[in-house]
């Protein structure tokens, strides 16, 4: 959640888990974020259900974000695929995507505790702030 605040807090917009977030609350939104990090390729699961959960109407903005160990591979471009989701949901998604690396305990990986640790770093924060600050 940390990179969810940081974007937050410059763009004086409240965060909500996919679980809380009601149809209302996103029709009153001008601008939407949608992000999680990644696991096993894909975004949270909770996540990708609330956006198909949507009806396919007209709708503001919205930018995608993530963290992830990894790279986003060709074999799955999890980020393309969010954002064509939310623009089948009738939003006008941003081309910019915010994407950092982020402690990465998936599989194998927690038997050894994981790859990036310190990640989000507080540079990764700050490039946070700035891809904001463009939204805005």
């Amino acid at each position: 959640m940390r990179v969810a605040d940081e974007l937050a807090s410059v763009l004086d917009a409240r965060v909500v888990s996919p679980e809380t977030v009601t149809d209302s609350d996103i029709e009153r939104a001008d601008l939407v974020g949608w992000g999680s990090g990644i696991y096993w390729m894909s975004f949270a699961p909770e996540l990708v259900a609330r956006v198909e959960a949507l009806s396919e109407r007209d709708r503001g903005r919205a930018f995608v974000f993530a963290t992830s160990g990894m790279p986003e591979t060709p074999l799955r471009r999890y980020t393309a695929n969010m954002r064509s989701l939310l623009a089948s949901r009738g939003f006008s998604v941003v081309d910019d995507v915010f994407h950092c690396r982020g402690l990465d305990t998936m599989g194998p990986l927690g038997w050894i505790g994981g790859v990036n640790k310190g990640h989000p770093s507080e540079t990764d924060l700050a490039a946070a702030r700035e891809y904001a600050r463009r939204l805005a």
